[in-house]
């Protein structure tokens, strides 16, 4: 009796703690607005959700992400938080929402997101 008492706390702490590893695993993605004001508090590797709004000149593998709650904005003066993007795979085009999975980077005074993983989520129709 004693025994199978023991082999089912034993059950009960091994579902629990697969339980716990699966959820952790699974977190949802993070906005832009949540990581745009301080991204160097971002250690390792996260994912970051927004909506693709445009492409570096100057590094055709940079493309910058905004927040999706952007999207409503629809005046000249907001305040739009992009966060650049660095990815050496095929970039989305304007309005893709994304879902891209990496690591900040310091690059000169500022911060890229090294993007290892990339999926479009969907489209948004911007910009005319």
């Amino acid at each position: 009796m004693k025994k199978n008492l023991i082999l089912i706390a034993a059950a009960a702490i091994g579902i629990a703690l697969a339980f716990a590893f699966v959820t952790q695993r699974s977190a949802s993605a993070l906005s832009v607005n949540e990581v745009g004001s301080d991204p160097g508090a971002f250690a390792g590797t996260i994912t970051v959700t927004g909506v693709m709004g445009g492409v570096s000149q100057q590094d055709p593998t940079i493309f910058g992400i905004m927040d999706k709650k952007e999207l409503q904005c629809k005046t000249q003066n907001c305040n739009k938080v992009l966060i650049p993007v660095k990815f050496q795979g095929k970039l989305p085009v304007l309005g893709d929402e994304v879902k891209v999975t990496g690591r900040f980077a310091r690059v000169g005074d500022g911060f890229v997101f090294a993007a290892e993983k990339m999926k479009v989520v969907r489209n948004h129709k911007i910009g005319g």
